[in-house]
């Protein structure tokens, strides 16, 4: 488990360069003007990038499972109260094509512009890249809420007085 602010933020940045790099990659395949691969290397994309981001932050279906029972309930909570479709679970190609779903309105943007001479594959390129980064981005800061909720629950609680001190006079 991750254990301070410091070391969460590297595993953001880090999830962040992975997004850029799979978002790059999409682009490219919305530049090819052949009907249903960029949406199929979208998908695989995602395939990919999804766990890799679960795993860095702690968020594997295995490595919740690992946790003593009160760390597992705290990740569980934290998981419910971002509303993460994607943290926790084992990512499907099913799970992944209703995501895409969700965006649909850029997807069919993209194939559109893809068929229009000179700036169509720019334009495509450019709403892949963006949708890509979007969808990553988004994972990455729920990732991040959820292990940072779950990482201050786990802080010992501050040291508090004691309830009864005796005074002098009490301990003759």
């Amino acid at each position: 488990m991750i254990e301070t602010r410091e070391e969460l933020d590297e595993i953001r940045k880090a999830c962040r360069t992975m997004v850029t790099k799979s978002s790059s990659l999409s682009a490219g395949a919305a530049v090819i003007p052949i009907p249903g691969v960029d949406v199929g290397s979208d998908v695989t994309l995602l395939l990919r990038l999804i766990p890799k981001i679960n795993e860095k932050f702690g968020l594997t279906p295995e490595q919740i499972d690992s946790l003593d029972t009160e760390s597992k309930i705290m990740v569980m909570t934290a998981i419910s109260n971002v509303g993460s479709k994607m943290a926790g679970k084992y990512i499907t190609k099913k799970l992944i094509v209703m995501l895409l779903q969700k965006m649909s309105g850029k997807i069919a943007a993209k194939s559109v512009t893809k068929y229009v001479p000179f700036i169509g594959s720019a334009v495509a390129g450019s709403i892949s890249f963006a949708a890509m980064k979007y969808m990553g981005n988004s994972h990455i800061d729920d990732c991040y809420e959820i292990a940072l909720a779950a990482m201050e629950n786990k802080l010992p609680p501050p040291a508090t007085e004691p309830a009864f001190e005796p005074k002098p006079s009490e301990l003759d």
